[in-house]
């Protein structure tokens, strides 16, 4: 039963069979801010709590409760990874008692008769290690994800797509066969080179990333392949390329597309004897990394185009993996949005905030150009612009927000509610079915009789509304 309809991040659940002892409770903590529940009955409580039904922040229970012991409910939440702070009451004094209810997992023990300063003391201390167990629960999540090794249940999403795309990723994590990753800008090309890399057995060996294009062209063949001391002006020691440096480990060539065609040379070669010689030198040295690459273009198109090597590109290409734009596996949408509300709170030094129900839709239809890198980049924004324990729609994507909203897509058809940017005219109803009409037309190649079907309508209101179609864009011209 709840006491209290205040919107506070602190909420506290009361336990106790005296309904006296409840009200008093209840009102105490409300009067400082806080939302309470209260239970006359434990086991409603722990069921309500153990299914998520209703959320809390710390429990004070009675510890003689005349269905289930103080000590039990502790136990049995604690079985069930439940991190909330548990405080006891009771009015015994034993020793061993004490130590029972701390064995078990509660935070802290108060005795009978309350004493309401000391008991909220001791909310604001369990409040307080709640939220630090929170904090280390939520970074231990984002450094397993970020700095340790990816595992297929690390990666976050759930689309079918994805579950696809990590199956393959499984599949030829232990062998030496050179991997091609495609897919458009940000959808998270290196994150599944590293679960490549990490499900294999050279997880324990280095896993060496460049990006291609990041690096002028007269650097960057020193960077993969090293160079000699006095090689050219500046190198005043030799040094050791990243073929070399990545040992029995995984070399991550990213957007191996913007290669110029001498280095595209060299790499085959590499490819082909498995050696490389530093720059300024003559001795071949043998490698042993496997090799990982990644582009946003379309490498048969460069190959038509005479830009890219196609002996190359078979050599890339033995296992392709090809990643979908955030756009068409939306399932993954809200997971990775949650995911990144709660890194950027611990990393931020935020206290934990939720999404309003008007966000949540507005991230689902927001079509993502710039895929999982610019939702990253949107929810930290969003954190840092929001105000109270709600992220609003004002906080997402303010530039983009309202060129989205006025457009509604219908299969491959995208309506446009603005007339034009000059004007910022609203469409008409009838201007919005007419384009429909001359949509589904168009998609039945000007079969006017299966078009009349799909739209559910007979010839003759298709004819008019043709006509009506015709006379618009005769009156434009």
């Amino acid at each position: 039963m709840e006491n209290s309809e205040m919107k506070t991040a602190e909420t506290i659940v009361f336990i106790d069979d005296d309904q006296d002892t409840l009200n008093l409770l209840s009102k105490f903590f409300e009067n400082r801010g806080y939302r309470t529940f209260v239970y006359l009955d434990a086991l409603q409580a722990f069921e309500d709590i153990s299914t998520e039904k209703i959320k809390c922040n710390v429990i004070v229970t009675d510890l003689c409760m005349p269905n289930i012991s103080g000590i039990e409910f502790t136990k049995n939440l604690k079985e069930l990874n439940f991190i909330i702070p548990i405080i006891l009451i009771t009015a015994t004094k034993k020793v061993e008692t004490a130590l029972e209810a701390i064995q078990a997992g509660a935070y802290d023990f108060v005795l009978k008769p309350i004493h309401f300063p000391q008991l909220h003391l001791s909310v604001e201390m369990a409040l307080h290690l709640g939220r630090i167990e929170q904090d280390n629960h939520t970074l231990k999540t984002v450094i397993k994800l970020q700095e340790s090794p990816i595992s297929v249940d690390g990666v976050v999403g759930k689309s079918s797509a994805i579950r696809e795309v990590l199956d393959l990723a499984k599949r030829v994590s232990s062998s030496r066969a050179n991997v091609l990753i495609t897919g458009d800008s940000g959808t998270g090309k290196e994150v599944i080179a590293k679960a490549i890399h990490s499900l294999g057995s050279r997880k324990q060996e280095p896993f060496i990333a460049i990006n291609c294009s990041a690096i002028p062209e007269n650097l960057l063949e020193s960077e993969l392949f090293g160079h000699a001391k006095g090689a050219f002006t500046g190198a005043t020691d030799k040094k050791v390329g990243l073929f070399e440096e990545a040992g029995n480990g995984t070399l991550f060539l990213d957007e191996i597309g913007d290669l110029s065609l001498q280095l595209q040379a060299k790499l085959l070669r590499v490819l082909q004897e498995r050696r490389i010689r530093r720059v300024g030198e003559n001795q071949d040295r043998p490698i042993h990394a496997r090799i990982i690459s990644a582009t946003h273009r379309n490498l048969q198109d460069e190959v038509r185009g005479m830009t890219f090597r196609e002996d190359l590109f078979y050599r890339l290409n033995v296992i392709p993996i090809w990643i979908p734009p955030l756009r068409d596996r939306k399932e993954d949408i809200l997971p990775l949005a949650d995911f990144f509300l709660k890194k950027f709170s611990v990393l931020n030094g935020y206290s934990h905030k939720k999404f309003s129900k008007e966000s949540l839709a507005t991230l689902l239809d927001y079509p993502w150009p710039g895929n999982v890198r610019e939702l990253e980049n949107s929810i930290e924004r969003a954190l840092v612009l929001s105000e109270g324990s709600l992220v609003h729609i004002g906080n997402l994507i303010p530039l983009n927000v309202n060129q989205f909203k006025h457009k509604v897509t219908c299969g491959p058809l995208t309506f446009n509610f603005r007339g034009g940017t000059a004007s910022e005219r609203v469409l008409s109803v009838e201007e919005v079915i007419n384009q429909y009409v001359s949509y589904v037309l168009e998609l039945n190649n000007g079969v006017k009789e299966k078009t009349a079907k799909d739209l559910n309508i007979d010839r003759k209101t298709l004819y008019r509304r043709l006509r009506e179609i015709e006379d618009a864009a005769s009156s434009v011209q």
